[in-house]
């Protein structure tokens, strides 16, 4: 059985902003990695930011129904989240960015679903790729 997918901001945005560049793309993932997905407090700050106030009935519709949920805290790994943020300062990395690559660390089998690059050069556990799913 697949593990847990993950999401960031910019595949949310993605899905919920028809017109991002990238909607297709989100919409046909969410089809094939179907809700419950998981996230952190900081992609959900992100994601607020990003879609401005247009887009709190989609997201609070997400999280009301369950298909999207923060499990993630800072006090779940801080330390692990700053080591992490200082080993990728020149990317940089952002506070999202660490969050969820130390979701990945922590969880079992993990997808993560983003619209960010930047996540083929980060590694988890040392040297382990962090995987994802972007467009193109």
């Amino acid at each position: 059985m697949a593990g847990p997918i993950l999401v960031d901001s910019g595949f949310l945005v993605a899905l919920l902003n028809r017109h991002d560049s990238n909607h297709a793309w989100a919409s046909a993932l969410a089809m094939r990695y179907p809700p419950q997905w998981v996230t952190c407090d900081a992609v959900l700050s992100e994601t607020f930011v990003l879609l401005g106030a247009s887009g709190l009935p989609a997201i609070a519709e997400l999280i009301s129904r369950g298909a999207l949920s923060s499990t993630f805290r800072f006090s779940d790994g801080g330390t692990d989240i700053l080591k992490l943020m200082q080993k990728y300062a020149d990317v940089p990395m952002t506070f999202a960015d660490a969050c969820l690559v130390r979701m990945t660390e922590i969880v079992s089998d993990p997808t993560l679903l983003t619209t960010d690059a930047d996540f083929r050069k980060y590694r988890r556990l040392g040297r382990k790729a962090v995987p994802c799913l972007l467009p193109g």
